[in-house]
């Protein structure tokens, strides 16, 4: 579970906007609606959408980094 709360925490730091962290963690339906908004939102909205994504990606990576794993699991995973 560790190595999946690191993965989650990077990748929500560097490429939180497009949802990866979300993927990693197994919450495919939440994954899939940032990406959309990010990818649609950069087209449409001159990127407010995908800065909003990143900035609540950078938000959750921080949050899988300082939360013990036992909490992750329980919020995340189960």
């Amino acid at each position: 579970m560790s190595n999946k709360k690191l993965a989650a925490g990077l990748l929500g730091i560097f490429l939180g906007s497009l949802g990866i962290d979300k993927f990693v963690l197994g919450c495919n339906n939440v994954a899939i609606v940032m990406l959309v908004v990010s990818l649609t939102g950069g087209l449409l909205a001159c990127g407010v959408a995908t800065g909003l994504m990143s900035k609540i990606g950078l938000l959750e990576g921080i949050i899988y980094l300082t939360k013990a794993t036992d909490e992750v699991r329980e919020s995340y995973l189960d």
